[in-house]
């Protein structure tokens, strides 16, 4: 079913058919990445609706659900910002149960969630399979790591400033507004980390700028 024609449609399909002028087929891979309130899941499911439009097998997964235990994330205190940046995530068990599987092709089985950060506990995710013909997209923070750039053939880094981006967490999670409280030190902190680290606005394959939620654009060379 072909999806209304929005400012958002008509910006995601033209973000799709860039992925298709390099993959007519096969199994394809792409990453959503932002800084935390950027608008990744939301952007990552509507981007997945378009590619459904053209009647590709599309599963979603977020890098949420591959969390490290509580006591492993915070293993360098809990206000460490480094320990957010290099110990949130379960990057072994990521590529092993989905993205090596998803690559291996027709036939193989794979997981799109292994772990319930609310519940600090393990999820009991089945295994699933897919066509040839099918596209993963993953949503998540640090997606552009250095170690994690060459699982994705196509990847979009959505860009918010962080005023704009914490704003939106605070009506999502009820947390502070204001980017330097220091609640929010470890979160910031450790997303600056990334951002002068891995580079993720030069690494990605599109920049798209996500502030306005109805309305994003693609933005080019040195926008950033």
């Amino acid at each position: 079913m072909r999806l209304p024609t929005t400012p958002v449609t008509t910006l995601l399909r033209g973000l799709r058919d860039e992925v298709r002028q390099h993959y007519r087929a096969g199994r394809v891979i792409i990453a959503v990445d932002g800084v935390d309130g950027a608008g990744k899941t939301v952007f990552a499911d509507r981007l997945a609706e378009v590619f459904a439009e053209e009647g590709t097998a599309v599963f979603r997964a977020s890098i949420d659900g591959f969390h490290r235990p509580r006591a492993e994330r915070y293993a360098r205190g809990r206000t460490s910002p480094e320990g957010f940046y290099r110990d949130s995530y379960d990057y072994a068990t990521f590529r092993r149960v989905l993205i090596d599987p998803f690559r291996t092709g027709e036939g193989a089985g794979f997981q799109l969630a292994v772990h319930d950060v609310v519940r600090d506990a393990a999820v009991e995710s089945e295994w699933v399979t897919a066509p040839r013909d099918a596209v993963l997209i993953v949503d998540g923070i640090f997606l552009h790591r250095p170690e994690l750039r060459g699982l994705w053939d196509w990847s979009v880094w959505l860009e918010v400033p962080f005023p704009v981006a914490y704003a939106r967490m605070a009506v999502r999670d009820g947390s502070d507004p204001d980017p330097d409280a220091p609640t929010n030190a470890r979160y910031r902190q450790g997303q600056e980390l990334y951002l002068r680290e891995a580079d993720p606005r030069r690494a990605a394959s599109a920049l798209v700028d996500n502030s306005d939620l109805a309305a994003p654009v693609r933005v080019f060379g040195d926008f950033c």
